[in-house]
């Protein structure tokens, strides 16, 4: 299992969810301080839910050079 932590604004999310939904493995994303809340990270609405304020932490078990690109240019 992979872990990322980044930073998103909600400017951000459509690009993010777009990469993540070309990934043919499941993606989870949480926020930081409340781990408990996780949402798969190919959902716009389970996104948009997170708080943008707070660091997050993006966990996957696959490869996928495009989006592993975009969580290091977001990577907090």
């Amino acid at each position: 299992m992979c872990n990322q932590i980044i930073k998103l604004n909600p400017e951000e999310v459509g690009s993010f969810v777009e990469a993540a939904s070309r990934c043919d493995f499941d993606i989870d994303i949480s926020n930081v301080s409340r781990a408990e809340k996780i949402v798969d990270a190919k959902s716009f609405l389970g996104v948009m839910g997170l708080n943008f304020r707070e660091n997050l932490k993006v966990s996957y078990n696959g490869s996928n050079g495009r989006f592993e690109e975009l969580l290091e240019a977001k990577r907090a």
